[in-house]
């Protein structure tokens, strides 16, 4: 497996993207190479694996290409939570905070059943609003969120207090 300094010098940082002062982190190009994108799954399904991961929720859309690889890594199921109006179904749903605004995730109301045991996987843990509601989101369905797996993870934005009581694992931090 491809150690942290390997998989960070796969991504491609982006100065002023989306906004000014804001330095992108751009995991296409690491999900792009095979060994990078084999070893990113590999070092976060290994750490969840343990865990008895019943269900992996990504959060759209970069969670959907981590997330739906890990749950196949260990054998779990894969749930979809999307924007508003993408899921045919009734869905479950919930509002939250971003740093630029607001915006909203569902999924669909039988999608996780009570009692199972969840990961979030998604690719960058930065404010954790989005991890955060999607674990709120969980928790509404009567599931337990056991961990959160991310890509990336930027310390100084402290998204890591918002998941409280929440095993936080991650494969590269900046």
């Amino acid at each position: 497996m491809m150690k942290e300094e390997q998989l960070k010098s796969t991504i491609r940082s982006i100065p002023d993207f989306p906004h000014e002062g804001i330095l992108f982190r751009d995991i296409t190009t690491l999900v792009k190479n095979p060994e990078a994108y084999t070893s990113l799954i590999n070092t976060l399904a290994d750490e969840l694996r343990p865990l008895d991961i019943d269900i992996v929720i990504g959060p759209e859309a970069r969670g959907f290409v981590i997330g739906s690889a890990v749950a196949y890594a260990l054998g779990a199921g894969f749930v979809l939570a999307r924007k508003p109006g993408k899921l045919p179904c009734a869905v479950s749903k919930i509002e939250y905070g971003l740093e630029y605004g607001s915006d909203c995730l569902e999924i669909h109301t039988d999608a996780i059943e009570p009692g199972q045991r969840v990961a979030i996987v998604d690719d960058l843990l930065a404010t954790g609003g989005t991890a955060a509601a999607t674990a709120k989101l969980v928790e509404n369905m009567g599931a337990e969120v056991v961990a959160a797996a991310f890509a990336i993870e930027l310390k100084d934005l402290d998204g890591r207090e918002k998941l409280d009581g929440v095993k936080i694992i991650t494969a590269i931090a900046y």
